[in-house]
């Protein structure tokens, strides 16, 4: 996407996996049992060719390698009970490293983080802004000048097959490196977030490149070194208990980078990243037969943007922006993906009656 908000909400697949996020916690990783979101298979080819990266002749592993390890680092993040190894991406020379949220959460209410460079050195950090939603955070390494930055790409750069290298600190091993090829576009992926709460991975990449606990913040480059996107999450294959069983088995999941820009740039101006919002809670809805019929308005905030819009609890969502509607999901991602003041269309039935209502998108506090 060129910017974020460009890419719909996609179509629920019917796969079931289990998501772990890739970062060690105390030796011990988080799973989750989601439904993968794929993308429309019916993409134009005009979407396709603006995702094309003129890429070299052949990849060279190595030279990404020698050119992006240095500003690739390991973190550590300690609390109360709890702690926390993964990888992060130095974005400003100064100091300011990018990562996930689940990396440094452990050290969110007075704990410590510490970063650890290519070369071995090591340096503590301080949290500059954690955004759970997407499950994106910043960090200021203390008193850091003229350090090695990773380039950022852009999402136009990215396009199924291609190949992608990945680095990281899985299990803490730090300065690893695996490469693959982008496997699909367009995911999205509920993972463990914060409070029994869920992140979103919004319009991931696919890989299968190795991403294993620790990855989580690391860097996924293409051929020309720039950073795609950040490593955030890879499947496993559940047991008989339903619980994680393994590594990688070549399904992870990484944030796409225009929209790691945005909410690392907001976080370095203000602290915070702040996101749009509807203003109503729904849940699945089923027909008699128990097929899915849409998403049902249960509650619609006073004075929010639903209610403006004409949204009333016990309407049924049936179609938004143009997509079936499913999952609550859909909603939840067009929050995080585009800007308050965009509109939003949705269709929906209400006493027997079809609608069109248009929406404009709030802003969180």
């Amino acid at each position: 996407m060129s910017s974020p908000g460009q890419r719909r909400p996609r179509g629920r697949a019917g796969l079931v996996i289990v998501v772990a996020v890739a970062a060690a916690l105390g030796g011990v990783v988080g799973g989750l049992t989601v439904e993968a979101l794929k993308s429309n298979p019916s993409a134009s080819k005009e979407e396709a060719a603006q995702r094309a990266t003129p890429s070299p002749a052949s990849c060279s592993v190595t030279s990404v390698a020698d050119r992006d390890l240095p500003a690739v680092v390991t973190i550590k993040a300690e609390g109360e009970g709890s702690q926390g190894v993964g990888s992060g991406d130095v974005i400003r020379s100064d100091g300011y490293v990018l990562t996930n949220n689940h990396v440094v959460a452990a050290a969110a209410n007075g704990g410590r983080v510490q970063v650890i460079f290519n070369d071995g050195n090591t340096a503590p950090a301080t949290i500059t802004g954690r955004d759970p939603a997407t499950d994106l955070a910043v960090l200021k390494v203390n008193g850091a000048q003229g350090l090695p930055t990773i380039t950022l790409g852009s999402d136009r750069e990215v396009k199924i097959g291609a190949p992608v290298i990945v680095i990281g600190a899985p299990l803490g091993l730090s300065n690893t490196v695996t490469s693959g090829i982008v496997s699909a576009l367009d995911r999205t992926v509920a993972v463990p977030g914060e409070a029994s709460q869920s992140a979103l991975l919004v319009d991931a990449i696919q890989t299968d490149a190795a991403i294993n606990p620790g990855n989580s913040g690391g860097a996924l480059l293409n051929c020309a070194g720039r950073l795609i996107g950040v490593p955030s999450a890879g499947a496993t294959v559940p047991n008989e208990s339903g619980e994680s069983s393994g590594g990688s088995i070549g399904l992870g999941f990484a944030i796409p980078v225009d929209l790691a820009k945005t909410v690392s740039e907001e976080i370095i101006s203000t602290g915070k990243a702040t996101h749009s919002y509807i203003g109503l809670q729904a849940e699945p809805a089923q027909g008699a037969d128990g097929t899915p019929r849409g998403l049902r308005v249960v509650i619609v905030d006073p004075s929010g943007p639903a209610q403006k819009a004409g949204l009333r609890a016990g309407d049924l969502i049936t179609s938004i922006e143009g997509e079936a509607a499913g999952s609550t999901d859909q909603l939840i991602a067009l929050t995080l993906t585009r800007r308050s003041g965009q509109t939003l269309t949705l269709e929906i039935e209400r006493d027997g009656q079809r609608r069109s209502i248009t929406l404009t998108l709030g802003r969180t506090a």
